[in-house]
């Protein structure tokens, strides 16, 4: 869920809905009026949002309708229409792409059309906060607040501190395309879901045919809005699973904490230690001995046949001592080694996603040789941070972009020899280079009218921390990274403006740390308008000074006429005195009448 999600739902006041769901399910409650609550107004409305903030919603289905076709009516007959295309559900036929994977094939993705996306994002909103809450700790995979560094922490923390240097690498074979259908409404009976009209609907939703494909009797496919939760579905019972076998194993003997009977554990019991850490279909259990780790394998490899009715694959599937050598998790790259008298995990990026930036940076620099424009410089940029910020928690990223960087240097000489000056750059404290890279004096590329390419080499090691168990994803602010953000505004292409706005742009949005000048509400890219003080149209410029990032609605607040419009969006912002006051001052610099 995104920092704009809590946003979005406080418009349509359905966080609190979401917040009873989880609590309820935390203490074991069943769900069988669900049906209403997905069919709430606000519970609509909020998936049309959700789905419309998203790219993919200008992508055709298998009907040629995008989100523009929805759009254009008005709300009553909208929800109208969702409701009785609900009453006897028949989702509509999936289109069936196909996107290339690092190993050469393709994997098969569906696009159910926009009318079922919306439908599944209804469903979402409902059933994620109940299976939320009996999920386990450690599976991060497309949930709230959760992401891949988190996952990395985890392992970290097993090798520092639990000292566990053997892990049990399971791929399993085709996961999304052999998901048992019966099984996984059983897991979602067991769960607490057991409103048998809901569970109706997503079995038909599982079964919607594909085109060129046909109805399919397994798997869910990979694309669907509600296709994560559901494989997360799947899996939590093997998370629970492995974690009751040590982890939560249930003792006559009640002790004092945890870390006491863990102990006991391994004085007393013949039980296998070992650790989860899940993302998505991507595992590990972590071991600490050989024998144990092979024990995990062969445990687990027969939990999957036996219980969830899938397969894996022996060519990827190992047991890695990981002291002697690296396994590969998340694009990341992980080893024990040897520091003063214990073993740490050493993180590098992973080869093949070395290759995998060194490939997307020399094709931005070709391109920047033919067309050296503001836009394209900020494409390169965006590759350079967006690869920065996913890798800077690796403990040796640095090193790892120095070698991306010395890869580069002839391609870089080469190509922009002729379009593009090599030396110091002046680094502004205002200046978006300043705040993400310092003030560090080293040689990069200039253009006359296109502006400077960020370094490849200017990241540092972050301090890779555990996900909190104890935060509520309904009853806690999402956490924010503006510079995560900046990465999508940078993508942004914004034809026929002078470097000088681009730049300032980016330099004003990273000053304001992403937070609305009005409001103080965390934007993120979708949410953020640039607004000039004194309107180009009056006379104004394009510099730092005369721009002001506020959220879009506070943005057409401040242009807006027409009484109705007005009382319209004060309503929905529920702005305060002084936040209608600096308002004001905007909009009196417009020539517009004060609120």
């Amino acid at each position: 869920m995104s920092a704009n999600g809590v946003r979005y739902k406080q418009y349509y006041e359905f966080g609190e809905i979401q917040k009873e769901l989880f609590e309820s399910s935390k203490t074991g409650g069943n769900f069988k009026d669900l049906l209403e609550i997905i069919l709430s107004d606000e519970n609509i409305m909020l998936a049309y949002r959700n789905v419309k903030k998203n790219s993919g919603s200008k992508t055709k289905g298998t009907d040629g309708y995008t989100i523009i076709h929805l759009a254009e009516k008005d709300k009553e007959s909208f929800l109208t229409e969702i409701r009785r295309t609900l009453t006897n559900y028949k989702p509509q036929s999936i289109r069936r792409v196909y996107i290339p994977k690092h190993d050469g094939t393709k994997r098969p993705l569906g696009i159910p059309t926009i009318k079922d996306r919306i439908i599944q994002q209804m469903f979402l909103q409902v059933l994620e906060p109940i299976c939320e809450a009996k999920f386990y700790n450690h599976s991060y995979g497309f949930r709230p607040l959760r992401s891949t560094r988190h996952a990395i922490a985890r392992v970290q923390t097993l090798i520092n501190i639990n000292k566990l240097h053997y892990t049990v690498d399971i791929d399993i074979k085709g996961f999304f395309d052999n998901v048992d259908h019966n099984l996984l409404i059983k897991q979602l009976w067991n769960i607490g879901v057991k409103d048998r009209r809901v569970l109706a609907i997503i079995s038909k939703m599982l079964k919607a045919p594909i085109q060129g494909v046909g109805i399919p009797s397994r798997g869910v496919p990979q694309g669907g809005i509600l296709s994560p939760l559901l494989s997360n579905v799947v899996l939590n019972d093997l998370d629970q699973w492995v974690a009751n076998q040590w982890e939560s194993f249930e003792t006559k003997h009640k002790y004092a904490g945890n870390d006491v009977k863990i102990a006991n554990l391994r004085r007393a019991s013949q039980l296998k230690e070992g650790y989860i850490v899940r993302y998505a279909d991507d595992f590990r259990i972590m071991a600490r001995d050989h024998k144990t780790a092979w024990k995990w394998f062969y445990a687990a490899k027969g939990y999957l046949k036996d219980r969830l009715k899938l397969d894996i694959s022996k060519e990827k599937s190992k047991v890695i001592n990981l002291r002697k050598r690296s396994s590969v998790f998340l694009g990341y790259k992980i080893k024990a080694v040897p520091k003063r008298k214990k073993f740490v995990a050493k993180t590098n990026i992973a080869d093949r996603n070395v290759k995998q930036i060194t490939t997307r940076l020399r094709e931005q620099i070709k391109r920047l040789k033919k067309y050296p424009t503001p836009e394209n410089v900020a494409l390169y940029n965006s590759v350079v941070l967006g690869s920065q910020q996913f890798f800077k928690y690796a403990t040796h990223v640095n090193k790892d972009f120095e070698k991306i960087e010395f890869n580069l240097l002839k391609t870089l000489r080469r190509k922009l020899k002729n379009v593009a000056s090599y030396g110091y750059i002046k680094v502004e404290k205002s200046s978006t280079y300043y705040r993400l890279y310092g003030h560090r004096r080293k040689k990069t590329y200039s253009f006359k009218k296109a502006g400077y390419l960020f370094p490849i080499y200017g990241v540092k090691t972050q301090n890779n921390l555990n996900f909190s168990q104890s935060l509520n994803p309904y009853d806690t602010p999402n956490v924010f990274s503006w510079d995560v953000e900046l990465v999508k505004l940078m993508k942004a292409n914004i034809p026929n403006r002078s470097i000088e706005y681009l730049d300032n742009r980016l330099s004003k949005y990273s000053m304001q740390k992403g937070k609305c000048a009005i409001t103080n509400m965390l934007l993120t890219a979708d949410l953020a308008h640039c607004h000039h003080k004194l309107p180009v149209s009056l006379g104004g410029t394009d510099s730092f000074t005369n721009l002001v990032f506020v959220h879009k609605t506070v943005h057409r607040l401040i242009h807006a006429t027409n009484p109705e419009t007005i009382n319209k969006y004060i309503k929905l912002l529920s702005l305060n005195a002084i936040q209608i006051r600096k308002l004001n001052q905007l909009r009196a610099l417009c020539k517009l009448e004060s609120i």
